[in-house]
């Protein structure tokens, strides 16, 4: 372990859910940069965003530890009978017990694409959302598929380099970085572009089904439609499906300033006040 990086303090999350893949090689990874800690839903949490848990008991368990090694950080593992949210907000303030704040909280590596509107609903991104409440600086991570052993070699080779550089240059308060990654072996990996977040929706949303005693439910399915320009060169989506990571720094100041300015002087709102 670099000398410089040996007292960074990493905490790590996701919304899969402690034994997917995905995050058990990111803490392994994330061990070269100092010691990490692990706070991961008991079970998956897909599409929770920024939920938290107010009508019941949140349960802690411990996992595992892994003492620290000349190369390598330290390792703790807890899961959290909560959503992605619940787990960062008790790490974190497990951390401020101990006196002292996470370097960084990494969520991830998520099974599945968070790019475009998924963004909205992706438990992933709600805990970094959660770490950034906090000041701590805070990455998504995602590969853009739903299988549960994917090749992450192109993730953890180039999630290495943007850990590295958050952490030597920071983040702006109030910004998380949402990286995904095409789920493609890394030799076919075309580069990293920063990107701004596509546009898109989910149709046909409801496959309607009726039981054997004529009870009505639906499943969740949907088609995506996308509403950008064909080849839209910074739309997240269409990078990662074009061969890049995409990186889209996003800010919890979900203010629309110009949107502010424009319905102000078009609403009149100053004389309209005086003249109620």
């Amino acid at each position: 372990m670099n000398n410089s990086n040996k007292q960074k303090e990493l905490l790590v999350t996701n919304d899969d859910g402690f034994q997917s893949k995905g995050i058990q090689a990111l803490a392994q990874m994330l061990r070269e940069f100092g010691n990490v800690t692990v706070v991961a839903p008991t079970t998956a949490q897909s599409g929770k965003s920024a939920s938290i848990t107010l009508d019941q008991p949140l349960m802690i368990e411990k996992i595992r530890t892994e003492p620290a090694t000349k190369a390598l950080g330290s390792l703790r593992v807890y899961t959290l009978s909560g959503t992605p949210v619940d787990c960062a907000k008790m790490g974190i303030n497990g951390f401020i017990n101990e006196g002292h704040m996470p370097d960084i909280l990494v969520s991830g590596i998520n099974h599945g694409s968070n790019a475009s509107a998924a963004s909205i609903y992706s438990g992933t991104l709600g805990a970094a959302i959660e770490g950034t409440l906090y000041d701590v600086p805070s990455v998504g991570l995602s590969i853009c598929t739903h299988d549960e052993n994917p090749d992450l070699s192109a993730v953890l080779h180039y999630s290495r380099l943007i850990i590295r550089r958050v952490l030597e240059d920071g983040l702006r308060r109030t910004v998380y970085l949402n990286v995904n990654f095409p789920a493609i072996p890394l030799e076919q990996i075309r580069g990293i572009r920063m990107a701004r977040q596509g546009m898109g929706r989910w149709i046909k949303e409801f496959d309607h089904r009726v039981t054997r005693r004529g009870k009505h439910y639906f499943w969740m399915v949907g088609e995506f439609e996308d509403q950008e320009a064909v080849g839209a060169p910074d739309a997240d989506h269409h990078l990662v499906d074009s061969g890049y990571i995409s990186i889209v720094p996003h800010s919890i100041d979900t203010t629309a300033y110009d949107e502010v300015e424009r319905l102000h002087d078009l609403w009149d709102l100053d004389n309209n006040m005086e003249n109620s």
